[in-house]
């Protein structure tokens, strides 16, 4: 078994990685670890691993660190194993993956999976694999201006922070879309493959990581007042519900913005809009137990 591990991912939970690898060596998993030094290295990890032979590729990180993984994954029949280290762990949630180490450590043994269809955000910066959402508006600044000393820091205090800093200094532009050709607009837009959001907060009850498609989440109300709404509803799980949210399903999603408003990908910063947000060619296998 080999494990991709983001040292930068949940240092403060890194004891929780070693004591899943201890339980699997002393279970007779033979288990080789690589640590990433770069972003986009743990792309380059999977697919060596690919080229190994490898039938399972643990990750050991966040949604950020996943979604690298699982671009090394696309195409193969090797299946994704996940120890959840991140500071939200959108898809371990959305998927119901354990969190404690006897419990990760005996999923990844058993093997069994579950599919998950990613997607590609494409726009100046290249093409990226997604597993969980990409996002357009508010949302990305914080992703994008947050100091990474804080997050580490604080964890998931650090965006709550950095949301009420941005909120005030963030230009409240309408964005353009076409979705499924059809011309739509909103303040913020996150493009989602899972119900999930931030966490183990509901955004889109809809969502459908199996299949190919996604939910996409309209944010019409503009504002600081109107994002103040919308983060005060997400932790009680009101947010599908909240004025001027349209949830609408499609397969392919253009983000034509022009003003160079930020992306984000996963919870990791994704260039600057415009954005084409399309299915991936294949599905992937994630280890669920």
């Amino acid at each position: 078994m080999i494990v991709i591990h983001n040292p930068t991912a949940g240092q403060r939970r890194v004891h929780h990685l070693w004591r899943v690898l201890d339980i699997l060596s002393g279970s007779g998993v033979r288990v080789r670890l690589r640590q990433t030094f770069a972003p986009g290295h743990a792309t380059e990890l999977a697919r060596q691993a690919v080229a190994e032979g490898a039938r399972q590729v643990v990750v050991a990180g966040g949604d950020g660190t996943i979604a690298e993984v699982a671009a090394g994954l696309a195409g193969s029949r090797t299946a994704l194993g996940v120890i959840p280290l991140g500071t939200a762990n959108v898809l371990a949630q959305e998927l119901d993956l354990p969190f404690v180490a006897e419990g990760i450590a005996a999923a990844l043994a058993f093997g069994r999976t579950r599919t998950v269809w990613p997607g590609l955000a494409t726009g100046a910066a290249g093409t990226r694999l997604f597993v969980q959402m990409v996002g357009v508006g508010l949302d990305a600044q914080v992703v994008h201006q947050l100091p990474r000393g804080l997050k580490r820091l604080m964890g998931r205090g650090a965006y709550v922070l950095q949301t009420l800093r941005e909120m005030a200094r963030y230009r409240y532009r309408p964005i353009r879309l076409l979705i499924d050709g059809s011309e739509a607009s909103a303040a913020s837009v996150v493009v989602t493959k899972g119900c999930f959001y931030a966490g183990h907060y509901r955004l889109a009850p809809g969502a459908h990581h199996a299949e190919p498609g996604f939910s996409v989440a309209l944010f019409g109300a503009n504002g600081p007042c109107a994002a103040l709404m919308y983060g005060a509803a997400l932790p009680l799980n009101l947010l599908p519900f909240a004025p001027g949210l349209r949830l609408l399903r499609a397969q392919r999603v253009e983000i034509l913005d022009d003003t160079g408003l930020p992306a984000q990908a996963d919870g990791d910063p994704a260039g600057l809009a415009p954005l084409l947000v399309r299915n991936a060619p294949s599905a992937i296998e994630v280890v669920t137990g």
